[in-house]
């Protein structure tokens, strides 16, 4: 019987998502352009980012204003932080099975 492969999340699974999903896991809540730069894409990546987390309930969106300028800030839900440290278990399961079935092998003698 082959073990179980760890739950890797399809949401959570494109590096820019994912990476945005770790930025806002460590804070409550992040200015769009503070995301865009930390994460390096552009306003049209992050804006598709942050609306496919949105959709699947990862993240929220909140729009409002600094004095008069529209200012975007986004935020990880509990669901997301979930979903985010699952995703990152199996990342790290898949890791160590690995590292676990390499150690098994032997390398052949090198050759002089």
């Amino acid at each position: 019987m082959r073990p179980q492969a760890p739950a890797l999340d399809e949401t959570l699974h494109n590096p820019t998502r994912l990476a945005v999903a770790a930025f806002l896991s460590a804070c409550a809540e992040a200015e769009f352009a503070v995301v865009r730069d930390h994460c390096q894409v552009s306003d049209s990546v992050l804006s598709k980012a942050a609306s496919a987390l949105e959709a699947a309930g990862y993240a929220e969106i909140r729009k409002g204003y600094v004095g008069k300028r529209p200012r975007t800030w986004l935020s990880l839900t509990p669901e997301g932080h979930r979903s985010l440290t699952q995703h990152v278990t199996a990342l790290q399961e898949i890791v160590s099975a690995a590292r676990d079935a390499s150690a098994t092998v032997q390398t052949p003698p090198a050759e002089p």
